[in-house]
C-alpha cells in the first residue's frame, strides 16, 4: 500500500479549484471568471490538464496507467465538447457530464496512489 504524497495534495487542491466555481456557477448562474458554460468548460479543461499532469509525472509505480489515460482523454474530450457547444440547448448537461468525468478520473487516480485499485497481470505476466 503506498501513501499519498504531496502530489496528489496539490491534484486534490486544483480539482477543488474546478469544483468550488462549478458549484458557485450551479447555484448564481455565474461565478467571477466563469459567465457561462465556456468559462466553465475552460476552466475545468485547463485546471483538470493540470492535476493530470501534476498525478502523472513521476509515478513509475502506477498500476493501472492505459486505463487511467484512456479515462483522462474520455473526459479532455466531454470537456473540449462542452467548449465547443456552450451554446447548445445540451450546454448544461454536457457541462456536468463532463465535471463528473474530472471527479471519476481524479478519484480513481488516487485510488490507485493509495494502493486500492488491483489491476490485473496481463497476458503472460504471472506475480
Amino acid at each position: 500500500m503506498m501513501r499519498l504524497t504531496i502530489r496528489d495534495a496539490i491534484a486534490t487542491v486544483l480539482v477543488l479549484a474546478i469544483g468550488v466555481p462549478y458549484v458557485g456557477y450551479l447555484v448564481n448562474g455565474e461565478m467571477p471568471f466563469v459567465k457561462d458554460p465556456r468559462g466553465m468548460s475552460a476552466v475545468g479543461l485547463v485546471l483538470g490538464a493540470v492535476a493530470w499532469l501534476v498525478l502523472r509525472t513521476g509515478n513509475a509505480r502506477d498500476r493501472v496507467g492505459r486505463g487511467e489515460a484512456v479515462g483522462a482523454t474520455v473526459s479532455m474530450v466531454l470537456g473540449l465538447s462542452a467548449l465547443v457547444f456552450a451554446e447548445a440547448a445540451a450546454a448544461d448537461v454536457l457541462l456536468a457530464v463532463f465535471m463528473a468525468s474530472i471527479l471519476l478520473v481524479f478519484a480513481f487516480e488516487v485510488a490507485d496512489h493509495a494502493g486500492l485499485v488491483r489491476a490485473h497481470a496481463g497476458p503472460g505476466v504471472h506475480g
